[in-house]
């Protein structure tokens, strides 16, 4: 017999749901109409929605997927990292693709103070440590700087398949992946992660 999650998983899957087809301003009352909560469980385990907001998009970190695919390509730096971009191809082409959850949220939560923002950041972060090791596997003069090139194209692909999922961008940004892997050192002027140095 399956025993039923609790108010607390129920929550962070509805907004989990909710948020990715509708954005992270879908109302309060959605949220605990499709979790079947009260609304004293919402603020008893989340202190309120921005808690929810913040703690879905950490507890959802699609930074594992990501590790998935590149242990399922084996141990070639070079094919890890692309895999990632024939991962994407699937993803973006998918009529359920709505985009990055966690650009939508940065872009969509414009009070500075949100606690979402802290977490979309430490997964940012982590993805470019996660490209920045697989890159000096590879050998890249640059990796800090060659993570923050894939993180470019990562983030173009996710924005441009709303917009034109025909065109395909996954494939696009894969060439232009091969580039990044098959050379990378920083433009004069420019340091670590692309700082002005």
């Amino acid at each position: 017999m399956t025993t039923r999650p609790g108010p607390r998983e129920r929550l962070l899957d509805a907004a989990r749901d909710l948020t990715y087809d509708q954005g992270v301003h879908v109302g309060v009352d959605a949220i605990l109409k499709q979790a079947d909560v009260a609304r004293r469980s919402l603020y008893q385990h989340f202190g309120g929605k921005d808690g929810l907001i913040a703690e879905m998009l950490r507890t959802t970190s699609n930074e594992a997927r990501y590790h998935q695919v590149m242990d399922a390509a084996g141990d070639d730096p070079r094919l890890r990292v692309l895999a990632v971009f024939d991962e994407l191809e699937k993803i973006t082409t998918r009529p359920s693709f709505h985009g990055c959850r966690y650009t939508a949220a940065e872009l969509a939560l414009t009070d500075p103070a949100h606690p979402a923002h802290a977490v979309i950041r430490a997964y940012k972060d982590g993805l470019h440590r996660l490209f920045t090791a697989e890159l000096a596997r590879h050998g890249h003069p640059a990796p800090d700087f060659g993570a923050d090139q894939l993180l470019v194209l990562i983030d173009g692909v996710l924005a441009h398949a709303l917009t034109r999922p025909d065109a395909h961008p996954a494939l696009a940004a894969r060439a232009m992946a091969e580039l990044v892997l098959g050379s990378g050192t920083p433009p004069s002027g420019l340091g670590r992660r692309g700082s002005a140095t």
